[in-house]
């Protein structure tokens, strides 16, 4: 169904002989319009498949035999990716969007010089509660273990972020590679566990929403859309420090259409086309132009976002923020945390 306002123009339209792109993007991601308006524009398919975590995307990627053109991998698994050669190098010639790009979002650690990425969207994981139904606000990411608050949470399923949250309680770091400090926080979030309703990444906001949670570890975008729908649903960040995350859009070495990847980043990422993040999955856009766009065009939706202290991120909040790492040869250590606790 084509978009009733009209699709914007590719700004520049790009020479595509693909008749098809492939997606793997996280799931609830990506504005429906931006599909039909890129078939529409170019006439080519989308096809997406989507995934709920970066471990299960990077599984499929490292197995072999994928044929996808784009991937949105979170930061800390980019510089794994890169590493193992499942990311090609971008062409830069090819990318004129990133021009729209706020500095701030390029060139971070994970991919010096963005030889392999492009920020798409990013983010924290902090606490969500409903303050109709809680009554003890927590602080801290340690307050989650108050009795009070068992049975009634909701985490997404991120095993580096509930873990790095677990370390963050016992005073260690995000991405500890030491053993015994693992071990702790794997008896610690073991408790944690039993009180924990749902873990949910496709939709954590649903559980939100429906009332079948009050409190929990959520990202950024699904509590704002939650807080539309019961303004009592607020976001706390903890004492500790949040977790703050970056997701990216990436190339796979063997892309089978990539002319389409080129012209689906560029379309897809244009200010009159990337603005529509902002309405309908709020995380912190890192496109410059897009917010520009939306201020001219879209003003109460870009004041919502500005003044929005889940969407615009304070700067102390931002400076006392985590960010999780390739932890390298620890890697199956944290699986293996997550695994044993999530099975008990």
């Amino acid at each position: 169904q084509p978009v009733a306002s009209g699709c914007p123009e590719p700004n520049p339209r790009m020479e595509v002989t693909s008749s098809e792109v492939n997606l793997f993007v996280w799931t609830e991601y990506i504005p429906q319009a931006t599909i039909d308006c890129f078939e529409e524009v170019y006439g080519i398919n989308v096809n997406q498949s989507e995934y709920s975590s970066n471990e299960e995307m990077y599984a499929k990627l490292s197995a072999g035999g994928a044929n996808y053109d784009l991937v949105q991998p979170t930061d800390y698994i980019v510089a794994l990716m890169i590493r193992q050669g499942l990311l090609q190098k971008l062409d830069k010639d090819k990318l004129p969007v990133m021009a729209t790009l706020d500095p701030n979002y390029l060139d971070l650690p994970f991919d010096p010089g963005n030889d392999y990425t492009l920020p798409y969207q990013g983010g924290t994981d902090a606490i969500v509660v409903n303050t109709d139904t809680v009554e003890q606000l927590p602080a801290s990411f340690a307050d989650l273990w108050d009795p009070a608050y068992a049975g009634r949470m909701v985490m997404v399923d991120d095993s580096r972020a509930i873990i790095g949250a677990t370390l963050l309680t016992l005073g260690y770091d995000v991405n500890t590679t030491d053993p015994a400090q693992l071990e702790e926080a794997k008896t610690k979030l073991a408790e944690l566990v039993k009180g924990v309703k749902i873990f949910d990444s496709d939709s954590p906001k649903t559980a939100l929403i429906g009332g079948d949670a009050d409190l929990g570890i959520v990202w950024t975008g699904e509590v704002a859309l939650a807080q539309r729908e019961n303004p009592a649903i607020q976001y706390i960040y903890p004492t500790e420090g949040p977790i703050r995350w970056q997701d990216n859009y990436g190339i796979p070495t063997d892309a089978p259409h990539l002319d389409a990847a080129y012209a689906w980043l560029n379309y897809s990422m244009q200010p009159d086309v990337f603005w529509r993040m902002l309405e309908e999955f709020p995380y912190t856009n890192p496109s410059t132009g897009a917010l520009e766009y939306a201020r001219e065009n879209y003003p109460d939706l870009y004041d919502t976002y500005i003044n929005s202290n889940i969407t615009n991120t304070p700067a102390d909040v931002l400076a006392a923020a985590h960010y999780i790492e390739d932890v390298g040869e620890a890697t199956p250590l944290y699986d293996q945390v997550w695994t044993e606790v999530k099975g008990e």
